[in-house]
C-alpha cells in the first residue's frame, strides 16, 4: 500500500468515527479536512464530491465490520454458538469506541430511506447483504439440527435486526443501563422459540 492510499485509509477512518456522530450528511470534506488537519484541496483529490466521500465511507464501515463482526463470529461452531457469537459481536459494534455515536448504518438509514441515490443504493446493498449472512448463519443450525427444519431464516434474520434496533434506541437515546440484559433476552427468546425439539429416545 503506498502513501497516497495510506493516507486514504486513515482519513476514511477519521470520516467514518465522524459519520456516527453527525451522519453522512453532515459529513463534508471541509469538516474532514479541519478533523484531519488536511487541505480540503488534498482531500479533494481523494474524493473528488461529497457522494463520493460518503459512499466510500460506508465502503469502509462495511469492510469494518466484516472483520470486526462477521469474520470472526464464523470461526465459532456452526448452529447457535454461530448466531450467538455474532450477536455478541454486532451489540460490540453498536457500542464500540471505534464509533462514538453508534452504528454508521443505522444512523445513515435514517438520512437515505427516501432519497434516492447512489448512497442509498449502496447502503441497501450492505444491508440486504447482512440480513443474508444472518440468515445464512441461522441456516447452518437448521442443518445441524439445532433449530427446527421449518424455522424461517428470513424471517429470524428479520426479528435479529429488530433486536439490534431497540438496543441501538435504548442505549443510545434512552441511557437505558438495561439495553445489553434486554438484547439479550430477547436472543434467548428468539433461540428458544426456533431451537429443535430434543429427540424421543
Amino acid at each position: 500500500m503506498g502513501k497516497g492510499e495510506d493516507t486514504r485509509e486513515a482519513v476514511l477512518e477519521q470520516a467514518t468515527r465522524l459519520a456516527s456522530q453527525v451522519g453522512l450528511h453532515g459529513l463534508t470534506i471541509g469538516s474532514l479536512a479541519t478533523r484531519t488537519r488536511l487541505s480540503k484541496s488534498g482531500l479533494f483529490a481523494h474524493f473528488r464530491s461529497k457522494e463520493s466521500l460518503q459512499v466510500q465511507v460506508l465502503d469502509h464501515a462495511a469492510a469494518l465490520f466484516v472483520d470486526v463482526v462477521v469474520r470472526p463470529a464464523l470461526a465459532a461452531p456452526r448452529g447457535e454458538p454461530r448466531v450467538r457469537e455474532l450477536f455478541e459481536r454486532w451489540l460490540g459494534w453498536c457500542g464500540s469506541g471505534q464509533l462514538p455515536g453508534g452504528c454508521v448504518f443505522i444512523f445513515a438509514t435514517n438520512e437515505f430511506d427516501d432519497e434516492p441515490g447512489q448512497v442509498r443504493d449502496r447502503l441497501v446493498r450492505a444491508q440486504r447483504d447482512w440480513m443474508e449472512t444472518i440468515a445464512t448463519v441461522f441456516r447452518s443450525g437448521i442443518t445441524e439440527g439445532q433449530f427446527r427444519h421449518d424455522a424461517d431464516p428470513d424471517q429470524f434474520a428479520n426479528d435479529l435486526y429488530g433486536t439490534i434496533l431497540a438496543y441501538h434506541h435504548a442505549r443510545r437515546l434512552l441511557r437505558d443501563p438495561q439495553a445489553e440484559r434486554r438484547a439479550r433476552n430477547a436472543l434467548d427468546r428468539l433461540l428458544d422459540a426456533a431451537r429443535a425439539a430434543p429427540a424421543l429416545t
